[in-house]
């Protein structure tokens, strides 16, 4: 598993986009990893899918309504990365009015999950391989602090957790 000094897998994510511009089309965009993260703060939570009931509750709406204190504790972007496609994340940003806020990252092969030892097997509950729930502060590429959920549990990821540790 990923630990604090680690630098961020070196995979692609993609993100869906709604407005053409910065060299970017509308629609599904790959984002490399590294080249994105190099040099910026950044907060980084994962979680198992897009449209479930604690991610769309509880998870994301946290960090878009911690985004201003997290911008003033030093974080340039954030980002939640989840095991489904781009255009799901983009449907799902919609819904949860994350637009110039929140950068809704899909990992639909899990490719970021598994370089960084963060899977979770839901196949028995229909849903495959997932990303565990979990949050991380990253500078400049590197992890700088990690909080991994146990099973089930959403107590450590949350947007007032890693905005404490931004502010430490």
């Amino acid at each position: 598993m990923i630990k604090v000094g680690d630098n961020l897998p070196a995979t692609t994510l993609m993100e869906f986009s709604e407005v053409e511009g910065n060299g970017c089309s509308i629609g599904p965009n790959p984002v490399d990893v590294a080249k994105a993260s190099a040099g910026k703060t950044i907060a980084i939570f994962a979680l198992p899918g897009a449209f479930t009931p604690t991610c769309s509750a509880k998870h994301v709406p946290g960090y878009v309504e911690n985004f201003s204190e997290l911008k003033a504790a030093g974080v340039d972007e954030i980002w939640c990365v989840s095991v489904n496609d781009a255009f799901v994340m983009g449907a799902w940003a919609r819904d949860q009015k994350t637009e110039g806020k929140v950068r809704m990252l899909g990992d639909g092969s899990a490719e970021f999950a598994k370089a960084a030892g963060l899977t979770l097997d839901l196949t028995a509950r229909g849903m495959g391989v997932r990303s565990n729930r979990y949050s991380m502060l990253v500078k400049d590429g590197k992890v700088a602090s990690l909080n991994v959920e146990g099973p089930g549990k959403f107590e450590v990821s949350d947007a007032a957790t890693l905005l404490a540790q931004a502010k430490a």
